[in-house]
C-alpha cells in the first residue's frame, strides 16, 4: 500500500526537516482539499500525523481530522499524540481505521497490550521512529536508549503486527530512504510488517523498497518537493 502523507500544525498541511518544527514549510492551507486530490489520482491510502498533538500529548487538530473522514472514503492511519485509550477510542469511533501510537509504546507498553487486545492488531500500528536506530519520543524532541529491535520485538509479543519505521535524519531530506535498515527489521522480524517512512525522493525509491521487500511505503515531501507525482504513485501501488 501507498501511502501520501499529510502532517498537520496549526490545521494546515505541513512538512518538517528532520521532525524540526522550527523548520516547516506549509504545503497546503486546506488538508481536505489535498486528500481529495489524493482520492481523485486512485490512491486509496492516506498516512495522517497531528503534529500539534504529538507535541502535546493529547489530539489538537480533531476538527479537520473529522473533516478527512468525513468528507473522503480514503483508508486513513493517524499518528501523534495517541497515549491513552481513550484517544485511541475516540479515533477509532469517529472511522479512522487505524491509529499509530509512537511514545506510549516505549513509555506505556501495557497501553499497547490492551489497544491490541481490545481492537485488533489491523486497528493498531506502533511508530518506530528515532536516531542511529535509537528510538525518539515526545514528537520526536528527546531522545532514548532504546533500539529499534527492541521495540518491534517487544511488540510483537504483545500482538502488534504493523510498524510505521521512520528514521528522522531522513525524514523530510528527499535523500532517499534507509532500505538497509527497513529490509534488515523486515528480514528479522518476518511476522512483523515493516512500513517504510522518510527520504523518499522519486519513484524509483519507492520500487526500490518494494524490490527489497518492503511494500508498505509513506510518501510525504516527495510529492510537492521532489520528483514523485500522484499518477506515478497509483502506478506503483499494491
Amino acid at each position: 500500500m501507498i501511502f501520501p502523507a499529510i502532517d498537520l500544525l496549526n490545521g494546515q498541511s505541513v512538512r518538517l526537516y528532520q521532525g524540526d518544527y522550527e523548520k516547516e514549510t506549509t504545503i497546503n492551507p486546506d488538508p481536505l482539499k489535498q486528500a481529495k486530490q489524493i482520492e481523485s489520482a486512485g490512491l486509496k491510502h492516506l498516512h495522517l500525523v497531528d503534529l500539534d498533538g504529538a507535541k502535546e500529548g493529547k489530539p489538537v487538530n480533531l476538527n479537520v481530522i473529522q473533516s478527512l473522514r468525513e468528507q473522503t472514503n480514503l483508508f486513513i492511519e493517524l499518528g501523534g499524540g495517541i497515549r491513552t485509550l481513550e484517544q485511541v477510542n475516540q479515533y477509532l469511533n469517529i472511522g479512522i481505521n487505524r491509529v499509530i501510537i509512537g511514545s506510549a509504546a516505549l513509555t506505556h507498553p501495557e497501553l499497547v497490550r490492551t489497544a491490541v487486545a481490545k481492537y485488533g492488531s489491523d486497528k493498531i500500528v506502533v511508530g518506530v521512529d528515532g536516531r542511529d536506530e535509537k528510538i525518539a519520543t515526545q514528537g520526536w524532541l528527546e531522545n532514548s536508549d532504546t533500539s529499534f529491535d527492541d521495540i518491534v520485538e517487544a511488540m510483537l509479543s504483545v500482538g502488534v503486527s504493523n510498524f510505521v519505521v521512520t528514521d528522522i535524519a531522513r525524514d523530510g531530506t528527499l535523500s532517499g530512504p534507509n532500505i538497509e535498515l527497513l529490509s534488515r527489521l523486515q528480514n528479522k522480524f518476518p511476522k512483523s510488517n515493516i512500513i517504510a517512512s522518510g527520504g523518499i525522493a522519486n519513484i524509483k525509491n519507492v520500487t526500490d523498497l518494494q524490490a527489497s521487500g518492503i511494500h508498505d511505503i509513506i510518501v510525504g515531501r516527495a510529492l510537492y518537493d521532489g520528483d514523485v507525482t500522484l499518477a506515478q504513485l497509483k502506478e506503483v501501488d499494491g
